[in-house]
């Protein structure tokens, strides 16, 4: 494991963006379908790692999140990795149940057609018993 100084040092050379944000792509590491997007900051970061379950910033609550923490559909990690600019993470997790609040596995359950647009999953549970 490595030592708490180092991770916070790595951590902290990592590029986020004006506001502290770095976007993070969250990938079931079973089967590799991507289940959603979302941005970490430094402390959220360092708090899914500590903890071993996934900690999001909200933009639109200006707050930390741990996936699951209301509908208990939470993402256990397994790999973190960052791309060769160090400005984005690829979070692998073992997702309980559903990422999408919407009902869905994955957020990404509508595709975009000529037609317009196309809904190519099925709903796992029902959001409106949920929340």
């Amino acid at each position: 494991m490595m030592e708490k100084e180092k991770l916070k040092e790595l951590i902290s050379q990592l590029k986020y963006d004006a506001n502290g944000l770095i976007p993070a792509i969250i990938q079931d590491a079973e089967n590799g379908q991507v289940l959603m997007f979302a941005f970490m900051n430094q402390e959220s970061l360092e708090q899914t790692i500590q903890s071993g379950f996934a900690t999001y910033w909200s933009r639109s609550r200006q707050k930390f999140w741990v996936k699951g923490e209301s509908s208990g559909h939470t993402q256990k990690v397994k790999n973190i990795y960052y791309d060769c600019d160090k400005d984005c993470l690829l979070v692998k997790i073992e997702q309980k149940v559903a990422a999408c609040h919407k009902g869905y596995r994955t957020c990404f359950f509508t595709e975009l057609t000529e037609e317009g647009p196309k809904i190519i999953a099925e709903k796992v549970f029902d959001e409106s018993e949920v929340y």
